[in-house]
């Protein structure tokens, strides 16, 4: 179970947190990403991190955000920083084991399998 927490309303340049918090005891063995969707749109990548630490992003948040994790809280962040209103959107958490998938990325949603209910980030202008 992946549990999504910490969105809100900011301004645009603003920071924000948030966080993933995965239940079980194999945490470390799965790879996780991060996606948002926003109304009327898609479900679009955002950023990855493997199940060792490698991490990758979308061009639109590249040098803006930061995904980590904390395998001893079984907790993933993504640090969120100079948003924009583009920002937008409901933010999902996602994991697959990376024991019985060995991408070397995942960018499409359809390679996770497990997900969060999301956490709404809203960015006014």
């Amino acid at each position: 179970q992946l549990v999504e927490s910490g969105g809100g309303l900011v301004r645009a340049g603003d920071s924000l947190r948030v966080s993933c918090l995965a239940s079980g005891r194999t945490f470390s063995s799965y790879a996780m990403g991060w996606f948002r969707q926003a109304p009327g749109k898609e479900r679009e990548f955002v950023s990855g991190i493997t199940r060792n630490g490698a991490t990758y992003y979308a061009d639109s948040v590249k040098g803006r955000f930061t995904i980590y994790r904390d395998n001893a809280k079984n907790t993933m962040y993504l640090q969120m920083n100079s948003l924009k209103p583009e920002d937008t959107a409901i933010y999902y958490c996602a994991a697959y084991s990376s024991l019985s998938k060995t991408y070397s990325t995942a960018r499409s949603p359809n390679r996770y399998d497990y997900w969060g209910h999301g956490t709404q980030v809203t960015v006014s202008s």
